[in-house]
């Protein structure tokens, strides 16, 4: 049934009519097409509906559709990298077993989410042994990384950098999960984003590149989806 629901959200809600931005004397051009953007793009409107704090939930909705990361029969662990504003947090929770461990932490402060530890103002790539502590032994099943760095516009140095995050998020999955376990790593498309496509290889029996619909067709945003952990013994 939860994956029904998922799927009805996700694709039945009907088009609504162009919204024409206003009050936007004094902005420049760029800011104005985003605002009108936004406005009129339907995945912020879903959000807006179905009470998620941001249309990238639908990204992580779509992956799970067709994955089934999340196990709603099962209680998982599970760690979002980068959380803020928490709208994977919140998918993570509602599609997750009842009694599931959700961690979220961000650079960024994070408002409460019901049923998930938060660790606001906390840069992941330093706080390793805080999320150790937290996890007090227990295995990880699914870890999430939806982080990116500020685009200097610098293609191949945005690239490096977006890339550089994912392997400290590869690096502490592999120390922490469980075997079987799932990893989500966001990525531009670039050259670099290969050679760490070929590592996750190493540790997970399928490594597949995804990019789901609520993806903006003109951005390089794409995700990399490690499944069924191997295990550090068997690298």
């Amino acid at each position: 049934m939860q994956r029904i629901c998922k799927r009805f959200l996700s694709t039945t809600l009907p088009n609504l009519r162009k919204v024409q931005a206003t009050n936007l004397k004094g902005k420049k051009k760029s800011s104005q097409e985003w605002i009108q953007r936004q406005l009129n793009d339907p995945y912020v409107q879903k959000a807006d509906v179905f009470n998620y704090r941001c249309r990238s939930a639908f990204k992580l909705l779509e992956i799970d559709e067709r994955f089934k990361i999340l196990q709603p029969d099962k209680e998982q662990v599970i760690i979002d990298c980068g959380a803020a504003p928490g709208s994977w947090s919140q998918v993570a929770k509602k599609y997750s077993g009842p009694n599931s461990t959700i961690i979220a932490i961000d650079k960024l402060q994070l408002y409460p989410i019901e049923g998930v530890h938060i660790l606001g103002n906390q840069d992941f790539t330093t706080a390793h042994a805080k999320l150790q502590e937290l996890l007090d032994d227990k295995k990880v099943h699914v870890v999430l990384s939806d982080m990116a760095p500020n685009a200097t516009g610098i293609k191949s140095m945005d690239g490096e950098n977006i890339v550089t995050l994912g392997y400290s998020v590869l690096k502490f999955a592999v120390t922490v999960s469980e075997l079987d376990a799932c990893l989500l790593i966001k990525l531009w498309q670039c050259a670099e984003a290969k050679k760490l496509e070929q590592d996750m290889c190493r540790f997970y029996e399928s490594v597949k590149v995804v990019k789901p619909q609520a993806s903006r067709s003109d951005s390089a945003e794409i995700f990399l989806l490690g499944r069924h952990f191997k295990g550090l013994s068997t690298a």
